[in-house]
């Protein structure tokens, strides 16, 4: 991998890679840092947030990584500003939500989130997109299990099922013109979800994240993968996003702090 073409993609596991195949069309060369050791961040306080995506910061620093994205609305919405002031001379980070908010603000007149507690709790969506559009109405709704449901492949369940239309329900009934999915886990619920609703009233946030590769090298397409638990499990979990045939590198502590 050459150093000027490094992009660095994070999540507190296997969901963020959703976003890094949406950049992989792209090209350009990636390094991934799955969490594991600490999965899953939406449970998490903004100080645990904090320190633990320092260190992953410090991570792609000493990988020779120019930029960064969260791939992760937790991390986005919780640990963005902090890690921005500290780094800003050092590395570019792109956050998830921050990113993708004016273009969700384009989207209709009353915007619905689906998303973990952390990230509703944070109200982040919400104050992105008014940012872009103050007279735009959001409404947010904490969706804990569908981490669960998309990990463990309870797709077929009756309980799945009842749980997801429960919460896509209420923004429904709100008249939410979009909906986006909040989570980078959440558009593999989507044979679910398009039972129950249009396909094209949901946003996957990852689309425009793409947006960050343009200008990469269209003929280099490379990923080298970290976490920092469990390689095995991180392989066996991720072959509901994709099917990884590279090393998973374990870094431990020394490696991740970089000493």
């Amino acid at each position: 991998m050459k150093e000027y073409n490094l992009i660095g993609i994070f999540d507190s596991g296997v969901g963020g890679l959703s976003v890094l195949d949406k950049l992989l069309a792209c090209g350009g060369d990636y390094i991934y840092f799955g969490d594991t050791k600490h999965l899953p961040y939406g449970n998490k306080t903004k100080e645990e947030i904090i320190s633990y995506t320092r260190d992953i910061i410090n991570f792609f620093i000493n990988k020779g990584v120019k930029k960064v994205v969260m791939a992760c609305n937790t991390s986005s919405a919780l640990a963005y500003e902090t890690l921005n002031r500290e780094f800003q001379d050092k590395i570019k980070i792109y956050p998830l939500i921050q990113f993708v908010a004016p273009y969700i603000a384009k989207e209709g007149d009353v915007i619905g989130v689906m998303a973990t507690q952390g990230t509703v709790s944070s109200l982040k969506y919400t104050k992105e997109i008014q940012k872009a559009n103050k007279n735009i109405k959001v409404y947010e709704i904490a969706c804990p299990e569908f981490v669960k449901i998309v990990e463990n492949r309870l797709y077929d369940t009756k309980e799945s099922e009842k749980y997801i239309y429960e919460h896509l329900k209420v923004l429904l009934d709100k008249g939410c013109k979009k909906i986006v999915l909040g989570c980078t886990h959440y558009p593999y619920l989507m044979p679910i979800l398009e039972k129950f609703a249009p396909k094209d009233l949901f946003i996957d946030p990852a689309l425009y994240m793409a947006k960050i590769a343009d200008g990469n090298h269209k003929n280099s397409h490379t990923v080298s993968y970290y976490v920092s638990s469990s390689p095995d499990n991180f392989i066996k979990n991720a072959s509901v996003f994709m099917d990884i045939k590279e090393k998973v590198n374990l870094a431990e502590s020394k490696t991740l702090l970089g000493v």
